[in-house]
């Protein structure tokens, strides 16, 4: 990721106007190298991940945020991701200075629904907006 987001910085787009986005284990990479790696991005969004590592981790980032928009969703019965690795992941990011959204659907699964969709989307256009507006 590392060397993605430099060649991206090299094209000459900043961190932010630049998005993280992941599905399962590619959520839970993006968030976890966001967290390790804090600064104000265009957005972050995690679609059934969360941070990673067993229960009791250290989350000890350092960092801030700087306002970046976190989107954070998945099942409340995920197989993959527990809700509540859903919730301490955004709580961590909200520490780090992240204006962040949590949401939990019921009984969806280890899935993507059109509210996700409509999220990223909306996150994307708000990324894509000229500066000032």
């Amino acid at each position: 990721m590392h060397d993605a987001l430099s060649s991206v910085a090299e094209a000459g787009i900043p961190l932010e106007r630049t998005m993280l986005l992941g599905f399962s284990q590619g959520a839970c990479l993006s968030l976890e190298y966001a967290a390790r790696n804090a600064a104000r991005y265009g957005g972050i969004a995690c679609l059934s991940g969360g941070l990673i590592g067993p229960d009791g981790t250290s989350r000890d980032y350092k960092g801030e945020f700087e306002t970046t928009p976190v989107f954070l969703g998945c099942s409340d019965v995920d197989s993959h991701i527990p809700a509540e690795r859903v919730r301490e992941s955004g709580r961590v990011m909200e520490h780090m200075g992240a204006n962040v959204i949590v949401r939990l659907y019921p009984g969806m699964g280890h899935a993507v629904n059109d509210d996700e969709i409509k999220a990223v989307r909306t996150m994307m256009e708000n990324v894509l907006k000229p500066a000032g507006n």
